[in-house]
């Protein structure tokens, strides 16, 4: 499959990577350790960010965003499918960490991706997540309420408005740490299953 598309994909990023973002993710994923499972892993901009003792498999909708990924890595021998994270093909309890960077945003129904990550998670498993969500202060929530229909028409697949914190902790997580960054558009979160009461 031609990589014209991801090329594209990865060009485009380029100016949220310079905006900040490349210093976020490397916040995000400093101590991750063990067996890691990133969803939506795209063209792979997380790849050199890992650790000597974290062992990633990579998934994505778009086998040509991986295909680029690994090339751009030298990674050859990286675990890479093209799968959904409503559908993980993975059995439970498998991975100590889940990461997504930027990727809820364009996960049709987030609540079945969330209950995945949650299944193939260990029961110490943490998940870590680099969202663009709905403003965090009344300008910016104003701001990607009124812009996110047009923003989806042009698109057709990232949601501005995403309150992905919320959906995060009605699916059984809890939110250990939080930070928001970029104007109050950009949220990092690091949680992990809620016990049961």
């Amino acid at each position: 499959m031609s990589t014209v598309e991801a090329e594209q994909f990865d060009r485009g990023m380029r100016w949220m990577e310079r905006w900040g973002i490349g210093h976020l993710r490397r916040e995000l994923l400093h101590d991750v350790t063990g067996q890691v499972l990133e969803v939506g892993a795209g063209t792979g901009a997380n790849l050199p960010l890992y650790g000597r003792s974290a062992y990633t498999t990579l998934i994505d909708i778009k086998s040509d965003r991986l295909l680029l990924a690994r090339q751009k890595s030298g990674e050859s021998d990286t675990p890479a499918s093209c799968a959904d994270a409503q559908k993980l093909p993975f059995a439970s309890s498998q991975f100590d960490a889940v990461v997504g960077t930027l990727v809820f945003c364009s996960i049709p129904q987030p609540e079945l991706a969330l209950a995945e990550i949650k299944r193939v998670l260990k029961p110490d498993g943490r998940l870590l997540l680099l969202e663009h969500t709905r403003g965090h202060g009344p300008i910016s929530r104003r701001f990607t309420d009124w812009l996110q229909p047009l923003w989806f028409a042009l698109q057709g697949e990232c949601h501005l408005n995403r309150e992905t914190a919320v959906a995060v902790q009605i699916a059984g997580f809890t939110i250990e740490h939080s930070s928001v960054h970029g104007y109050g558009l950009l949220q990092m979160m690091k949680a992990s299953i809620a016990s049961n009461r």
